[in-house]
C-alpha cells in the first residue's frame, strides 16, 4: 500500500493504492481440476530438500492455448503419487477439491504474487503462462526457495 507524500488523510476516503509484487518462476504440475483431457486449473508443486513433492498453489482458470498445450503433456499419476485425490479448495478452507493426479514431469512457467501462507505455499492463485518443455522437474527451484 502506498500514497503520494503530498496527499492528505481524508476520513472515509481512499487515498492509498495497492501494489502487488509479482514474479515469474517455475513449478511442477502435480494435479489438475476438470479432467485430463480438459483441465480447468493446475495444482502446482515443488520438491523440498528431502525430495518430497510439496503442493505450492493453484492456477487461475487455464486459457484455451495453455489448456491445449497442457493436455498434450499430461499423464495420469500412478499409485505412488504423494498426494491424495482431494486437496483443500483454497487458502484457509476445509472444503476438499476433487483433483486428477498427474505424473509430476511437466514444468510450467507461472506468474506469482509473492505473498505466501504459513506453510510456504503461494497465498493467491497463480497464472500459468507457458509450459517449459526445455526444463526437467529437477531444474525447478526447491519448495520454499524465493520465487
Amino acid at each position: 500500500m502506498f500514497r503520494p507524500l503530498s496527499s492528505r488523510y481524508v476520513a472515509g476516503g481512499r487515498g492509498w493504492t495497492k501494489y502487488k509484487a509479482r514474479h515469474t518462476t517455475e513449478a511442477i504440475v502435480g494435479a489438475v481440476t476438470g479432467s485430463l483431457r480438459t483441465p480447468t486449473t493446475a495444482l502446482l508443486a515443488r520438491y523440498d530438500e528431502s525430495g518430497r513433492l510439496r503442493y505450492t498453489g493453484r492456477t487461475t482458470t487455464l486459457g484455451a492455448a495453455v489448456r491445449r498445450a497442457l493436455t498434450d503433456q499430461l499423464h495420469a499419476g500412478d499409485t505412488g503419487h504423494p498426494w491424495g485425490a482431494h486437496l483443500p479448495c483454497g487458502w484457509g478452507s476445509r472444503e476438499q477439491l476433487p483433483v486428477h493426479l498427474v505424473a509430476p514431469d511437466v514444468v510450467a512457467e507461472v506468474t506469482v504474487d509473492v505473498a505466501r501462507d504459513c506453510a510456504g505455499r503461494w497465498r493467491h492463485p497463480v497464472r500459468l503462462t507457458r509450459l517449459r518443455t526445455d526444463m526437467r522437474p529437477d531444474d525447478v527451484p526447491l519448495f520454499g526457495a524465493p520465487s
